[in-house]
């Protein structure tokens, strides 16, 4: 089932299905290696829900929410 970066409980894993983003900000995330296939786990959030911070590739990233929103995953098991 296809869902939202933001919507991953902390813990939970999937990998990315695409991106919806244009311009500089798209290009930084796949540059950090955000892309169609990687595999993610939500880690944890800040107190108020933002940013967030996820594993991928080896290393954590903090994304914001509103960045995580319009990046869309298939939760492992889905």
């Amino acid at each position: 089932m296809e869902t939202t970066l933001s919507e991953l409980r902390d813990g939970e894993r999937g990998a990315v299905t695409r991106l919806e983003l244009a311009g500089p900000t798209k290009r930084r995330l796949i540059e950090m290696g955000i892309t169609p296939g990687t595999r993610v786990q939500a880690m944890k959030r800040a107190p108020l829900g933002d940013p967030i911070e996820i594993m991928l590739r080896g290393y954590t990233l903090t994304l914001r929410e509103e960045d995580a929103r319009r990046i869309f995953v298939r939760r492992d098991g889905a």
